[in-house]
């Protein structure tokens, strides 16, 4: 049976329309004045942030190698000459042995040379192979047609080279090993499944495979003997997927397999080439020649971190972050040198005009984090807890500067259901005023904040206001072991992420100077956001921001519910009042909210729940586990999801535990990882494991409340929850 339409719509119409939806009075600029909104709008520059992007996209910068220590000098070199404060690298160290929270630390990874040659077999007489070593290969020299003379030979000649590391380093998959290996070539297709070898002898050979190397060299290498791999892996499916055969995708070997060996990436273009040959028995023709010089080694994760210092004696301890990634592939331009100079840029904007006295200074400090993705956020975090302590929100951002050619879209992501906060809706009110200026300006070539930049384009933004994905540092800072709420900001799709051609050439200054805007507009608001600076008609307008946003989310969740039965859209709607009446009160965690605004919001949540509670499942139907209610242990901090190591299939197994079904569960809106992301953040202590399902049902889609049981014992076993006391 389904929700009936018309129900739906009066019970969510009366949500949007009681929970606070009386019009704030409307101001011409978001939330801050309009003289701060001119003076960010005027200073920020998308070619200064892209100038620092086409440093940082000449380095190949990855996580402990002397590349990325260079970005990171580039980028302390840069703040300290825009004047900020506490300038530092910090260093982790990082040896695969030591655990930064659930990380497993990933020793550094360096290379001097790689070089892929495709050979081709020549008959030399015997003066001419004086002093030279034959080649024997008895298969080889089978293929050669004629007859020889005794003394002649047959050795193998450089022909082609097909991969260079110096030239385009993206060639060398990460985690190679040195290696000088000459081998035959044989395609294995995918080369994930025991299947793809079947009748092909690879021991001693270099395969061909379309999957990425790591995720077949245990079969390839440890299984089947294979002496190498080259890789022509596409990047992710978007509707350009595999549509440019010269893409060449940045390539992963796994970082603590006991299988080491080395892969190259080559194009789609060239491995055709490569299967049309060996489709027709010329096997003798692509006679691969691999050396590398290169492997990894015990270093250091590397952070840059400054600061502005906030003006209140007492608030300066708190903190406003702003975050990127700077590691990655080069040139890694949008992904994610985008970002990383684009927080340099509001970091430059701020200190500027904090300086001149254009801005007032903040209550709170406002700190810049330029770390490697995800493992060096929990290095920090978890190294140096004193910084998780300070940090009141953060603003991320990963890709934000990509031109019309990457086909990106820009997205404020909202934060996942278990931190309810009402920082992402300051984020969409300054996306909001973005879109509806630059949309102005590109319909009618007049608006007041056209925020164009001189060198880049004059397209509407258009960005959207979209649910909670996963995948960047983001994640980290929102895990129920840190629980700061985090604006991220970021575009997708991209068809060249991840690839050769992710270059400087397709970045867009006035992309820059709009995402510079929106981060440095919500940051600098957070951290101004006093009980004792909030002007009379601040928290009304933050009130009016939250209802209209509410209002669209409200619309939202009626569309989902047309595809439900009545239980499940009653089980939705509990979670969803509740988690928009916490976005009010966590409004307290940075200002004081009048007691008789909180109590009106809440009592027009407790309606609509009465609503609908007639038709949701009732809990006291479940006995033993699925009344239990869990919280999260005193264990290791962090996400179970991370970089380069699985730390609740590593320890699930030592516990003799079978997979979860959860994990490979594909819901409506959200898959296996994210259900399995908020399952342990939402058990806070507080909910048992039916009201675990309903809140994570509401986020991705019903799912059985069998399999979120079965996770959290799962999780109970390995000791990362435990029952509430």
């Amino acid at each position: 049976m389904k929700v009936s339409t018309a129900v739906s719509a009066l019970a969510i119409s009366g949500l949007a329309m009681g929970l606070g939806m009386s019009t704030a009075a409307q101001q011409r600029t978001p939330l801050l004045p309009e003289s701060d909104v001119a003076a960010l709008a005027n200073e920020l520059s998308g070619e200064t942030a892209k100038r620092n992007l086409e440093g940082l996209a000449r380095l190949h910068r990855q996580r402990g190698s002397a590349g990325f220590h260079a970005a990171a000098e580039l980028v302390a070199e840069r703040a300290r000459a825009y004047g900020l404060s506490d300038v530092q690298i910090l260093q982790f160290p990082a040896d695969g042995k030591i655990f930064y929270g659930t990380q497993r630390s990933r020793p550094g990874w360096d290379a001097e040379f790689g070089e892929l040659w495709q050979m081709v077999p020549d008959i030399i007489t015997c003066d001419e192979a004086a002093g030279r070593k034959p080649v024997t290969d008895e298969k080889q020299q089978n293929a050669h047609p004629g007859e020889r003379a005794a003394c002649d030979v047959i050795v193998n000649k450089p022909f082609r080279l097909l991969a260079t590391y110096e030239a385009m380093p993206i060639v060398l998959a990460e985690d190679s090993e040195s290696a000088d290996v000459t081998a035959d070539v044989v395609d294995v297709g995918e080369g994930t499944n025991e299947a793809d070898y079947a009748g092909k002898n690879v021991k001693g050979k270099i395969v061909l495979v379309g999957a990425q190397p790591g995720a077949v060299q245990d079969l390839a290498v440890g299984k089947f003997g294979a002496a190498g791999i080259v890789s022509y892996a596409q990047n992710q499916k978007t509707a350009w997927w595999g549509e440019d055969e010269n893409l060449i995708r940045w390539g992963h070997l796994e970082t603590f397999s006991a299988n080491k060996t080395f892969a190259f990436m080559v194009s789609l273009k060239t491995a055709t080439a490569m299967k049309e040959w060996l489709a027709q028995g010329k096997a003798h023709e692509i006679r691969l020649h691999a050396k590398v010089k290169g492997g990894q080694h015990a270093s250091n994760y590397e952070v840059v971190t400054a600061t502005i210092p906030g003006a209140d004696a007492k608030l300066k301890e708190e903190e406003i972050a702003f975050s990127c990634h700077l590691d990655h592939q080069r040139p890694g331009a949008n992904d994610n040198a985008s970002g990383c100079v684009t927080i340099l840029e509001v970091a430059r904007t701020l200190q500027k005009l904090i300086g001149e006295g254009k801005l007032a200074r903040p209550a709170r400090t406002i700190r810049f984090i330029w770390p490697p993705e995800i493992e060096g956020t929990l290095a920090l975090l978890n190294g140096k807890p004193e910084f998780a302590r300070r940090t009141k929100a953060a603003v991320h951002m990963d890709m934000v500067g990509g031109g019309p050619v990457t086909k990106a879209v820009f997205h404020v992501t909202r934060g996942p259901m278990s931190l309810p906060s009402f920082v992402h809706d300051v984020a969409w009110a300054f996306a909001e005023f973005v879109n509806e200026q630059s949309y102005k300006f590109a319909a009618t070539g007049t608006a007041e904040y056209p925020l164009v930049a001189p060198e880049g384009g004059k397209e509407p933004l258009q960005a959207q206001f979209s649910a909670y994905t996963m995948g960047s540092d983001h994640d980290v800072y929102q895990d129920s072991s840190f629980g700061i709420p985090a604006i991220y900001l970021n575009d997708w799709p991209d068809r060249y992420i991840h690839t050769n051609l992710d270059s400087a050439a397709n970045i867009d200054t006035t992309k820059l100077k709009r995402a510079a805007f929106i981060g440095a507009g919500s940051g600098y608001f957070l951290a101004r956001m006093t009980s004792a600076d909030m002007p009379k008609d601040r928290l009304p307008a933050i009130i009016g921001v939250l209802s209209e946003h509410r209002a669209a989310r409200s619309g939202e969740l009626l569309h989902r519910c047309e595809a439900l039965s009545t239980v499940d859209c009653g089980e939705m709607t509990r979670p969803f009042t509740r988690q928009e009446m916490a976005k009010v009160d966590s409004i307290q965690w940075f200002a004081t909210v009048p007691p008789d605004w909180r109590q009106m919001e809440w009592r027009q949540a407790q309606s609509l729940e009465m609503q609908m509670r007639g038709r949701a499942l009732k809990t006291e139907m479940f006995l033993g586990d699925y009344r239990k209610v869990w919280q999260r242990g005193s264990g290791p901090k962090g996400p179970l999801a991370v970089f380069g190591y699985d730390y609740f299939g590593e320890h699930a197994k030592a516990a003799g535990i079978a997979t979860p079904k959860l994990l490979s569960y594909e819901g409506l809106w959200g898959s296996g990882e994210e259900y399995a992301y908020e399952v342990l953040n939402f058990a806070n202590g507080k909910r048992n494991a039916q009201e675990i399902r309903d809140a994570v049902s509401a986020e991705y889609g019903p799912v059985p409340v069998e399999m979120v049981l079965e996770y959290l014992l799962a999780l109970e076993k390995i000791g990362v929850v435990e029952p509430a006391k």
